[in-house]
């Protein structure tokens, strides 16, 4: 079925049709709730908060860009909320789960650095990268998206990419450093 099929469906009320749609796009979706959030707990909620949401603002979509496109501005905006939110309150425990063996520790550790390192970066750099890197967007649709110039968005994108190696190389180092 079609996504303009699907969305007419949806807009009738149809569940089913509307759980086909976000479907496509799910895994994009959450990569932008994850990498915006940082941490797993806020990004449930903030999926959460965009799946209802894109529910009850399905007849103001306007089907002038992709549903995932729109999905992904609204998945963007709640996990913003999230994080500033989470500012007005103290640090959250991180969730590091029950995890065993030396190659999922070290991959958990690096995607841990890399969370922290987007976390440490501009709003509008984060929000930039992660649209790039984890929803596949185009440098249009983020421009659309951020009310802003393609020339911007892909100014932001490459500071974010040089913070975002200037981060996470010292730690890349020290990794190494204590490789046998």
């Amino acid at each position: 079925m079609s996504e303009a099929e699907l969305i007419e469906r949806s807009r009738a009320g149809d569940q089913a049709a509307f759980a086909e749609l976000v479907a496509r796009s799910r895994d994009q979706t959450w990569a932008v709730c994850l990498q915006i959030t940082g941490h797993r707990h806020d990004a449930e909620d903030a999926l959460q908060d965009t799946l209802t949401a894109a529910w009850q603002n399905l007849a103001s979509f306007r089907g002038t860009a992709r549903f995932g496109t729109w999905l992904y501005r609204i998945a963007t905006n709640a996990s913003l909320a999230i994080v500033r939110k989470r500012r007005e309150t103290p640090e959250d425990e991180i969730d590091n789960g029950e995890h065993t063996g030396r190659s999922v520790a070290d991959s958990i550790a690096d995607t841990d650095m890399v969370r922290q390192a987007l976390a440490a970066l501009p709003e509008q750099f984060r929000v930039a990268v992660v649209l790039r890197e984890y929803a596949d967007m185009s440098y249009a649709e983020i421009a659309e998206h951020q009310g802003i110039p393609v020339q911007t968005v892909k100014s932001r994108i490459n500071r974010a990419r040089a913070q975002l190696v200037e981060k996470l190389a010292p730690s890349m180092l020290d990794a190494d450093a204590l490789e046998p």
